[in-house]
C-alpha cells in the first residue's frame, strides 16, 4: 500500500531532523554523507560513500528501513545484515510513528545499523 500524502510529508519532516542530528560536518560530506529515500510505503536510511576501487563514484549502503503496514497501522523496522537482506529488526519489530522507528534506529542500542 503506497503512502498517502500527509504520511509522505510526515516522513519527510521526521528524517530531515533524523538526518540533521546523523549528518557529519560539512567539511567530510564528501567521504561520509546520509540520506532518506521513500519507495512505495518504505522509509529507507542510506549511507552514501565513495566507492572504495572507484572514489569519484558515490555508492549507496542501506542503513535501516520503516515499512508502513496499512492494514495494521504500524511501521515495522528492518536492518541490513551482511548478507545484504532486510532483516526484521527483532528487539522493536514495529513502531506506532515513524518518528518512533527513527528514535530506535538512532539509538541503536544493539549496533545493527550503525555499528
Amino acid at each position: 500500500m503506497a503512502l498517502r500524502d500527509e504520511q509522505i510529508r510526515e516522513c519527510f519532516r521526521e528524517a530531515g531532523a533524523f538526518l540533521e542530528r546523523r549528518r557529519p560536518r560539512a567539511e567530510i560530506r564528501d567521504k561520509l554523507d546520509y540520506r532518506a529515500d521513500i519507495v512505495g510505503s518504505d522509509l529507507v536510511i542510506v549511507a552514501v560513500r565513495p566507492a572504495f576501487q572507484e572514489p569519484t563514484r558515490k555508492t549507496d549502503e542501506h542503513i535501516a528501513k520503516l515499512k508502513w503496514v496499512g492494514t495494521r497501522r504500524v511501521w515495522r523496522l528492518f536492518w541490513m545484515r551482511a548478507d545484504l537482506k532486510w532483516h526484521s529488526y527483532e528487539p522493536m519489530p514495529e513502531a506506532a510513528t515513524v518518528a518512533a522507528g527513527l528514535e530506535e534506529v538512532e539509538r541503536d542500542p544493539y549496533g545493527c545499523f550503525f555499528g
